[in-house]
């Protein structure tokens, strides 16, 4: 009987690899919480909860060309006005980038495409640890990243041009 050997991906080192790759090494949920500071009693208010999604992502270079990418997802449940359940997620993956030649197009790779990956491996974290509360699963809607990404841009751009110009 022979035992099975582990695949290992055949992921190319970056002196070898062709032009501009992005590798996923790793996928992980990284934190999950949930709180539900008003049970039993929430559960017996009548009413929809009023659901409030907030999304972050963060960023750490674990070497070079290496980084890790979170995607923080914290969903926030009230019915009138009271907390009925606040679930938070905190979702990575190890991302490996090859021949890229600047660090802007690093930048939107990391920042728009990474999480686009990371984000449905958090949306099934959300549903099954909001699915454990009594309430319906909260199913997250997809997230443009590239807009997104865009738009911190811009926004850079406006406060870099309304700054005033320093003298030396």
């Amino acid at each position: 009987m022979s035992t099975p050997n582990p695949v290992t991906p055949n992921v190319p080192t970056i002196e070898n690899a062709p032009e501009r790759q992005v590798y996923l090494q790793r996928l992980f949920l990284k934190d999950a919480s949930l709180e539900m500071p008003n049970a039993p009693r929430i559960l017996t208010v009548e009413g929809a909860p009023q659901i409030d999604v907030q999304v972050g992502t963060g960023i750490d270079m674990l070497d070079v060309g290496v980084f890790q990418v979170t995607l923080q997802v914290t969903v926030t449940a009230k019915i009138k006005e009271e907390v009925a359940f606040l679930c938070e997620v905190h979702q990575a993956g190890i991302f490996q980038l090859a021949n890229f030649p600047d660090n802007a197009e690093v930048q939107h790779v990391l920042a728009a495409y990474c999480p686009g990956v990371i984000l449905p491996f958090a949306r099934e974290a959300i549903a099954n640890i909001v699915g454990r509360t009594g309430y319906p699963p909260v199913m997250l809607q997809p997230i443009n990243f590239d807009a997104l990404y865009a738009q911190h841009l811009a926004q850079a751009q406006a406060q870099a041009a309304a700054a005033p110009a320093t003298v030396q």
